[in-house]
This record gives C-alpha cells, structure tokens and sequence, in this order.
C-alpha cells in the first residue's frame, strides 16, 4: 500500500514543478491576460500596468533578454509634450514589470554617482546635463493618455529608438474612481466622492456657482 502511495505523490510533485516552471506567459495567461478594469480596488495602478505589460510583451517577437529597454513617461495625447503624476507613475509601474519578467531595464535617469545633499542622497535626476551623453538603449516604451468623462484610456507601446517601428503596444482603459481624488483634468476638474469638483477661475463665469465666505 505504502509502495502505491509513493508511486501516485511522486508524478505529482513533478506534475506541480512544471506547472510552476511553466514561464509567466503560460502561467499567468487568466490572471494577467484577463484584467477587467472594472473590477480594480482603488488606486490599483500597477495592475493596470501588468495588464498592459502582458499584451506587450507576448504580441512583441524582437524584445528579448539581450535587448536593453528604456522607459520614458507617459504624455498627455493633446500635445505629446506633458505629463502629470499618473504619467510618471505609469513609467515607473513598467520599470518594474519589464524588468521582472527578465528585461535588461535601462534607467537613463541614473546620474553614475551619488549627489550627498543635508536634505537626502540622490543618484536621480531629471537635468540632462546631469546624466550620461550616451546609453545604450535598443527599444523604448512610452504612450499616451487620453481623458474620458468617467476615466482615462491608456495606449502604450514599444518603439525601436534608432528604427522608430513600433515592435508591441497594449491599450486599458482607468476607471476615475480608481484614480480617487488624483485624477485632475486639463480643466483643473477633480473626482471627490463621487463629485465632480471645479477650480474658481472655471467657476467664476458660471451663473450657477455661488460665493462661500467666512
């Protein structure tokens, strides 16, 4: 009994090392594939970003272990050329996530030393006369944001830095309520429980606002 007792546990201790050598893409095929945005707890960023990092890196056939990435912030689509927390953050989130499933992550906003202040130790910066001239970087990722009344379409993408072919993209869509009171519009309009609450210079030509005063 005992010998038919070893015989059956043994095929499944190996059954479940390859199921857990399998790789992230076959592994985690419903659980990153499959994000419903919908469904996020508030303030959920970085799930958004392993959804995104997910559609990316199994629709991209050039981007491997030997191909150094760097990733820049996402911009605002109206202009291209601006960008708020959420943009940042998005960059940051993909750090991360390319570099945890086996990326070679290029962090061009590493200075090479480390700037002692009374106020913190600093090895970042974002003054370009700080940083190296030249980095070696192959594909870039980045995208865009576009604001919709009730949140924000996200589409990122891979691009080739030298040939400008974009090699992957993925697209999600943020719920506002997810976003929580950061999410502020070009209009300087922001979600509070459930309100939509609007600056004075927005408000002073409106007939129907009024004046609070002390």
């Amino acid at each position: 009994m005992k010998k038919w007792l070893i015989a059956v546990i043994i095929p499944a201790l190996f059954s479940c090392e390859a199921t857990k050598n399998d790789g992230f893409y076959q592994l985690t095929q419903v659980e990153k594939g499959q994000i419903d945005s919908f469904n996020l707890p508030r303030h959920a960023i970085n799930d958004v970003v392993k959804g995104l990092a997910y559609q990316m890196l199994t629709n991209s056939s050039f981007v491997n272990a030997n191909t150094p990435v760097a990733v820049a912030s996402f911009v605002n689509l109206k202009d291209l050329e601006t960008t708020n927390w959420l943009g940042n953050q998005l960059a940051e989130s993909f750090v991360h996530e390319l570099q945890r499933h086996g990326l070679v992550v290029i962090d061009f906003k590493t200075t090479g030393h480390i700037r002692v202040t009374k106020d913190g130790d600093y090895v970042f910066s974002r003054d370009w006369q700080e940083l190296p001239e030249r980095q070696i970087i192959d594909y870039v990722v980045s995208g865009t944001m576009v604001e919709q009344a009730n949140g924000i379409i996200v589409n990122a993408r891979m691009i080739g830095i030298q040939s400008k072919v974009v090699v992957a993209t993925a697209q999600s869509f943020i719920p506002a309520w997810v976003l929580g009171d950061e999410m502020s519009h070009s209009e300087n309009v922001k979600m509070r429980d459930g309100m939509i609450i609007r600056d004075n210079a927005m408000l002073y030509n409106d007939a129907r606002a009024v004046t609070i005063q002390n």
